[in-house]
């Protein structure tokens, strides 16, 4: 029978299309394998023997696992003669025919060419010197085999190949099956290219190539990728996953015994990576192109001829949806283009891996960067009682942070969507987090997670194989990361890590006062904005002084916006939250300046702020979110802040939009009507400290208050919280026991240690020093939501309360036994710095407390200005009176306030 086969990539270059199908190798001198056409995968195999001759035997490893056996050498002339015909044949078409058939060997000729009239393989091999006749086996007068004859006793005359003197020994190879020290062998290269002949392909990336000139005979594994592979049951069968096969077919038709150079590329856990180079083009990206390999992050690291095409070629397989990725669905497919590749303005970083960036359509959309990890907390928060605070205690953190803010706040970015990474539920330890947009910032053509990651600021994160949602420029990350660990630099560096001691004073009165003096005296002060709690109330992070302090605007009065009272909700005032995202789209983590004019009770600073040139009260003004408050008469400002008020009232825009000009008249008329309101309301006084304020609770809410600790202690009872177990901290509502053994609501004032815990009994007045242990966390059905704080605080109206420590204990002595856990009356008089000032008067015979204790010269008189308040001033001046004539208590040596005012303290 007649039958033809070809060898694959004869014709022009396999990288740019399919091979000719038919394909052979030469298995010695005297033997070749031949496949035929491929129909829906790879075609059969068929061994030719050429008939009438023999040719040496190549060398032979020694069976693995059998000690006693032991390589083969080749046979003299063996190797020359494989080479002869894998040259001669390998890529060239030829036609066979076969002779006869032993046991499962074919015997045949083979003929170069289309036909029999082409050059004879056997005459060729015997005519070189390279196989021998087998004469034993000739019967009668065969021409072919007569002519075989003739040629070798001309190859024998002429003393070519066998039949030279010497015997063949410089022929044999010295084949080397192992390497002591692969890494070693691979890093001498230095990765220059090196001649090979490929013997065998193991799957798609695995082959087995002989290395020139040396006879090295390694396992190379193609850098970058992976094909299917045949999996070796325990019962010695070979299963093969999907495409194994084919990817194994498609590597063999192009590369099996082909002279090709290799760049030996790297040597981790004794495999070695290598890119085969070949004239038709390169196998690895080839692989991926049609679908038959898979990008390995691990290995693409080392592939020298550009990481990035082979992710184009694997793109372009799974665009295609070729071969393995059939049934690919990309991880941004149900995206809009528009969605997935946009340009947005940055209007805040979030810690370091995130930002919150403003569409053209004027949608906030939170925005995380690809495959990076931000810094994160190796140990244990030591300081327990410190507040533990991401942007400053987590090393690194503050820095990756502020080179995002100073490198994107404001600017416009091109934002490429990755992948979304769908909400997660909470685990064992991992909490739970929403759903994720993923993407590529870029910036100028900067990619910003890989300018944060070569600078040692951020880690990139390692994912499953087969987890496609990834950064697109994954590899740029791995890379600009293996830069920062060989320099070095950030998270990766041996030296010590930054500290940032940043104080907190917002809310600190004392550290206020102490800090106001320095803040005034410096006059503008740089800032960066850290949050924005409303349109007017800013936090602010002081880089000179490393703090952070609250700060409020000057000069003006802005929309307050919802917010937690001890008496509920209180609901938000029109144009708040405009006001407020005015403020963030201007100032949030901008670099500003700041002047403090002064501080409020609560230990905020009040000042002005600037941004490029913009006073932010004037800015709010002028959009009409803000009135101009009367503080701001005294300032530089007020011009242009009335002069910009005054347009946005005219043209009723905003806050403005209800205005009505009243006349001057009535406001003058109401001032001169006012009169003291007497509105006495009953209380039940709990509380007298030194300095004779008072707490009471109305009586009123009193049975609701009953109620509340009722059930309070009954639940407590019920299910007793466990000692120790509650960490307090400044500020914290809780529950307290006191002395009496029953548990109080109460707020945290101070934690010097867990022995040491000050506490203020909000429904009472009292305070008390408690171990932690003595605390717990407030029951949610008890807070002040359910029922408000009770315990009201109030000092005595139209009193001054003497210096002298003595004089002073004798009032609050006196009081204590009047009023001290009795239910009393109170009218509120008017307001003060830190409470109501009020009168108040026995339940039962309605007198006046505090003008007793003025007639019974325990206290001197307040005089206040007010108008409607002078009828009481003087009631209060003649009863003092009355007792510096009588010579009582602190009058007792006269009116010692005339002399000795400055000495004493006491001012008239």
């Amino acid at each position: 029978s007649v039958s033809q086969a070809e060898n694959s990539g004869c014709r022009g270059e396999w990288i740019r299309s399919p091979p000719p199908p038919p394909q052979l190798s030469v298995l010695s001198g005297c033997a070749i394998i031949v496949r035929g056409q491929p129909r829906g995968g790879p075609p059969p195999e068929r061994q030719i023997n050429l008939s009438n001759i023999r040719a040496g035997a190549l060398a032979r490893r020694a069976a693995q696992g059998q000690p006693d056996s032991k390589d083969t050498p080749d046979e003299p002339w063996a190797f020359q003669a494989r080479e002869f015909l894998r040259k001669k044949l390998i890529g060239k078409e030829v036609c066979f025919t076969v002779e006869y058939k032993n046991m499962h060997r074919e015997y045949g000729m083979v003929y170069l060419g289309k036909d029999t009239t082409g050059e004879n393989i056997a005459e060729s091999l015997v005519s070189e010197g390279l196989a021998t006749v087998r004469r034993e086996g000739f019967r009668g007068n065969n021409p072919e085999q007569a002519r075989l004859c003739d040629l070798e006793d001309q190859s024998k005359a002429s003393k070519k190949g066998l039949w030279s003197e010497g015997g063949g020994a410089q022929t044999i190879r010295n084949i080397k099956y192992t390497i002591e020290n692969p890494r070693n062998f691979v890093d001498s290269l230095h990765q220059k290219p090196i001649n090979a002949i490929i013997e065998h392909v193991r799957d798609g990336s695995v082959v087995r190539a002989l290395l020139l000139p040396d006879y090295y005979l390694v396992t190379v594994m193609l850098s970058g990728i992976k094909c299917p592979t045949f999996k070796r049951e325990g019962d010695g069968t070979e299963t093969p996953e999907p495409f194994a096969a084919e990817a194994r077919f498609f590597t063999e038709s192009r590369l099996l015994q082909r002279d090709v150079q290799i760049i030996l590329e790297s040597c981790p856990n004794q495999i070695i990576l290598g890119t085969i180079l070949h004239p038709n083009g390169n196998i690895t990206e080839l692989l991926l192109k049609e679908g038959f390999a898979r990008c390995v992050d691990w290995s693409m690291a080392v592939y020298t001829q550009g990481a990035e095409k082979l992710r184009a070629a694997e793109r372009s397989a799974k665009e295609r949806k070729v071969r393995i990725w059939k049934d690919y669905v990309a991880p941004t497919a149900n995206l809009d283009q528009k969605d997935r590749q946009f340009v947005a303005k940055v209007m805040q970083v979030v810690n370091a891996d995130a930002m919150v960036v403003k569409l053209n359509s004027g949608e906030y959309k939170t925005i995380h960067l690809s495959s990076i990890r931000p810094p994160r907390n190796e140990g244990e928060n030591k300081d327990k009682d410190k507040r533990f605070r991401p942007l400053y205690d987590i090393p690194y953190m503050f820095e990756a942070r502020e080179f995002l803010r100073k490198k994107l706040i404001g600017k416009k970015v091109n934002v490429t969507v990755d992948y979304i990474r769908a909400a997660t539920g909470p685990g064992e330890g991992t909490p739970a987090f929403p759903e994720r947009t993923c993407a590529t910032v870029t910036i100028g053509g900067i990619n910003i997670a890989e300018a944060l990651v070569s600078k040692g600021l951020a880690t990139v994160i390692r994912y499953r194989q087969d987890d496609d949602q990834r950064s697109s420029h994954y590899d740029e990350l791995l890379a600009a990361e293996a830069r920062a660990i060989k320099n070095g630099k950030g998270l990766h560096s041996k030296k010590e890590v930054p500290i940032h001691r940043v104080a907190d004073i917002s809310g600190e009165t004392q550290k206020a006062k102490q800090f106001l003096p320095f803040l005034q005296r410096a006059g503008r002060s740089e800032a960066v904005v850290e949050y924005v709690f409303s349109g007017s109330r800013l936090k602010l992070y002081m880089p000179k002084e490393t703090c952070l302090i609250t700060f409020l605007l000057a000069g003006i009065e802005c929309p307050r916006s919802s917010r937690n009272t001890p008496g509920g909700v209180q609901v938000a005032e029109p144009f708040s939250d405009e006001a407020m995202l005015f403020t963030k789209e201007l100032v949030l983590q901008r670099e500003v300046e700041v002047e403090v004019e002064s501080m409020d009770k609560a230990g905020n600073f009040i000042g002005w702020l600037h941004i490029e040139g913009v006073n932010l009260s004037v800015a709010l003004v002028e959009n009409a979110l803000s009135k101009v408050h009367f503080t701001a008469e005294r300032s530089a400002y007020y011009k242009t802040l009335v002069a910009a008020e005054e347009g946005c009232r005219q043209r009723k825009e905003k806050v403005w939009a209800n205005y009505e000009e009243k006349p001057v008249e009535e406001v003058v008329h109401l001032s001169e009507e006012k009169e003291r309101v007497a509105n006495y309301k009953p209380v039940y006084v709990t509380e007298i400290t030194d300095t004779l304020h008072f707490y009471a609770q109305d009586v009123e809410t009193g049975s609701q208050l009953e109620n509340l600790m009722e059930t309070m202690r009954a639940e407590i009872a019920a299910q007793p919280p466990v000692e120790g177990s509650y960490s307090p901290r400044r500020g914290d509502y809780c529950i307290a026991k006191f002395a009496d053994g029953e548990w109080y609501r109460a707020r945290v004032e101070k934690v010097e240690s867990p022995a040491k815990v000050h506490v203020f009994y909000i429904d009472y007045g009292n305070r008390e020093v408690v171990s932690s242990t003595r605390l717990a966390p407030i029951p949610p059905a008890f807070s002040t939501r359910t029922l408000p704080v009770q315990a009201t605080e109030y000092t005595f109206a139209f009193i001054q309360v003497p210096q002298d420590e003595d004089a002073r204990a004798d009032v609050v002595d006196c009081v204590v036994r009047d009023i001290q856990n009795s239910q009393c009356l109170l009218n509120v008089e008017y307001s003060g710095a830190t409470c109501p000032h009020v009168t108040i008067q026995f339940g039962d015979t309605k007198d006046d407390v505090g003008l007793g204790l003025v007639k019974e010269g325990l206290v001197m008189v307040d005089v206040r200005k007010e108008k409607h308040l002078q009828k009481m001033v003087t009631e209060y001046l003649n009863s003092q009176e009355s007792a510096k004539s009588a010579r009582l208590n602190i009058w007792r040596y006269g009116d010692f306030r005339a002399d000795d005012a400055d000495e004493f303290g006491y001012s008239r």
